[in-house]
């Protein structure tokens, strides 16, 4: 089974910035549509950004448009999340998640991965 290890988390300032790594085993990573979700005490989990096989498309919520950068390296079987001017709101356990039989589009919708991490915590301080 592939397993997924999420990094990167800790504490931060708000204002500033932090980029979480997601590294993948197996040999099949290349064909996964790959994904960040997040989850706060009492909260559903909420979906982040998203990306495609190649990295040629991908998809924000709308909460970190412009703030966040998803982005993926296929030969080191790892995927990032760039994270700046980062809010309290922010704050959460942060999950990568793999979709293993993607369709042609980027998916939000964390019903669609198939194998998660075990997540990192962010904590933005005010």
């Amino acid at each position: 089974q592939v397993q997924l290890v999420e990094s990167g988390g800790g504490l931060v300032q708000t204002g500033g910035s932090l980029r979480l790594t997601c590294a993948a085993s197996g040999r099949t990573f290349s064909s996964y549509a790959m994904g960040w979700f997040r989850q706060a005490p009492g909260k559903e989990r909420e979906f982040v950004a998203a990306i495609n096989w190649s990295g040629g498309s991908t998809y924000y919520a709308d909460s970190v448009k412009g703030r966040f950068t998803i982005s993926r390296d296929n030969a080191k079987n790892t995927m990032y999340l760039q994270m700046s001017s980062l809010k309290p709101e922010d704050t959460a356990v942060y999950y990568c998640a793999a979709n293993r039989a993607p369709g042609p589009g980027v998916s939000g919708n964390r019903y669609d991965y198939d194998y998660w991490g075990q997540g990192t915590q962010v904590t933005v301080s005010s």
